[in-house]
């Protein structure tokens, strides 16, 4: 059984999920807008990962006999001044997101709930590879600048990203 401290976290982090693949579904959007077909669709594979992170949490709690408590999830943002703009607020955001799974390890050790920490591993080792996959992203759009060449073959480099 859940203690009411860990349950209310990870209630939290359900909704911190789902805001996650609605700011990555707003800058799919975004890129769509911008004729740039292979970056939304990078984002819109993010959008699938953070809703699976958002119902793994979601049957933790189940399975622990929690009870879980959806709340309403904040508007994203709609709006950046670039495709490295969009970028580098989303490895910004992994980076608040690896933040927070960080603080629910704590959490699950203060509580010494082992069943709760040995959960939480999974998310640490998933956050490692989310920031290095927005990251190297990152890079190649600085590297490229606003080229349109350049941007075109990333844009369609990131297209064939595999789920």
């Amino acid at each position: 059984m859940l203690s009411p401290k860990i349950e209310e976290a990870f209630n939290k982090q359900i909704n911190a999920e789902f805001y996650s693949s609605y700011l990555y579904l707003s800058m799919a959007a975004y890129f769509e807008w911008r004729s740039l077909p292979g970056m939304a669709h990078w984002m819109r594979l993010q959008v699938d990962e953070e809703n699976a992170h958002g119902t793994k949490f979601y049957d933790f709690i189940h399975e622990r006999n929690g009870r879980v408590k959806l709340a309403a999830i904040d508007a994203p943002e709609v709006e950046w001044d670039s495709p490295l703009a969009a970028f580098e607020a989303a490895l910004a955001h992994e980076q608040k997101v690896t933040g927070l799974i960080n603080d629910l390890v704590n959490l699950a050790m203060a509580e010494k709930d082992h069943a709760a920490a040995n959960f939480l591993q999974w998310f640490v080792d998933e956050q490692v590879e989310e920031e290095a996959n927005a990251a190297e992203v990152v890079v190649m759009l600085k590297l490229a600048g606003e080229k349109g060449t350049a941007l075109f073959m990333i844009d369609r480099q990131l297209g064939q990203r595999g789920s």
